[in-house]
């Protein structure tokens, strides 16, 4: 039960990641590689946004 709250809860913070880098000022190249390093990386990929993505 506690996987699947985990996988719930990353789950939304993975689609509200996606979300913010699509409506960021950054090109869209741009936003097509960090949503696919958020996706492909799911766990590193959202750290990795999360501290140097587009603000």
């Amino acid at each position: 039960m506690f996987t699947g709250i985990l996988g719930f809860l990353h789950l939304i913070i993975a689609i509200w990641a996606i979300l913010s880098i699509f409506k960021s000022g950054a090109s869209t190249a741009e936003k097509i590689v960090w949503a696919l390093v958020v996706l492909f990386f799911p766990i590193i990929g959202l750290i990795i946004w999360f501290l140097a993505g587009p603000k």
